[in-house]
């Protein structure tokens, strides 16, 4: 049975104080562990202190973002490498904003997944289709598209060490929800897309569900047999509403 597993996204918000509260909340609630992995992905600048607060933790933590170069002049950009040395275990890539807002395709997101695993992270993988786009009924094309892209760079091999999160864009942020029953459907997807190149690998693969998980729905969604945890934003800056979640996985 695969592990469920809990990332937070903090996207663009903390503070060194604000910070330590939280973390704080979060070892006291998640004690040595439990059930599920859990982790924090947050801002660059607040590595170093998650690398502090969360070290010897049953929390690890990442980032939000990564290059898809390993040096060089690239102004504001933070390498693979960089954030293994703040022992990052995961790199979110491909988020639905960094696809939106900053241009983001399909080729730069693979790039970025195959700088993470080379780097020696474990990259979480966002897909995910617009309203339009749903609406469209193209939902399955979209993904694929975005899937095919990393796997013609990284190789099946690629996602041993992966974890993909379908987050559709209609649902973040916004206070909807996929259906339980229509997120499953579309996680059953791409497990069976990766399975149509390692059928092994696809049962291993970790799937997270992202849109406006909250705890009230959390142990709904979490309940479906291809959904093995969550990709959670605004709730995981808000310790309650965070550990509720992770209970519930």
């Amino acid at each position: 049975m695969r592990r469920k597993f809990v990332a937070g996204n903090w996207k663009m918000h903390g503070g060194l104080a604000r910070n330590r509260d939280l973390l704080d909340s979060l070892i006291k609630g998640i004690g040595g562990g439990g059930k599920a992995d859990c982790a924090v992905c947050v801002p660059f600048p607040y590595l170093a202190q998650a690398q502090e607060l969360l070290k010897g933790t049953a929390i690890a933590w990442g980032a939000q973002n990564c290059s898809e170069h390993p040096q060089g002049a690239y102004t504001g950009e933070v390498s693979a490498a960089m954030l293994a040395d703040f022992g990052c275990r995961y790199a979110i890539v491909g988020h639905s904003e960094r696809r939106s807002l900053y241009g983001e395709r399909n080729e730069t997101v693979a790039a970025k997944f195959v700088a993470a695993v080379d780097g020696g992270l474990t990259p979480i993988l966002c897909l995910g289709e617009t309203l339009e786009q749903r609406e469209q009924g193209v939902t399955e094309q979209v993904i694929a598209a975005q899937f095919d892209a990393v796997l013609q760079a990284a190789g099946v091999h690629g996602f041993a060490n992966a974890v993909i999160a379908y987050e559709p864009v209609w649902a973040i942020g916004t206070g909807r929800t996929a259906s339980p029953q229509q997120a499953q459907d579309v996680h059953a997807f791409i497990r069976g897309r990766l399975a149509s190149s390692d059928a092994a690998l696809a049962q291993r693969m970790q799937i997270l569900y992202g849109g406006s998980v909250k705890p009230q729905n959390a142990a709904e969604l979490f309940g479906m047999a291809d959904i093995d945890g969550g990709l959670i934003g605004g709730a995981s800056l808000v310790a309650q509403d965070f550990l509720a979640i992770c209970s519930a996985a």
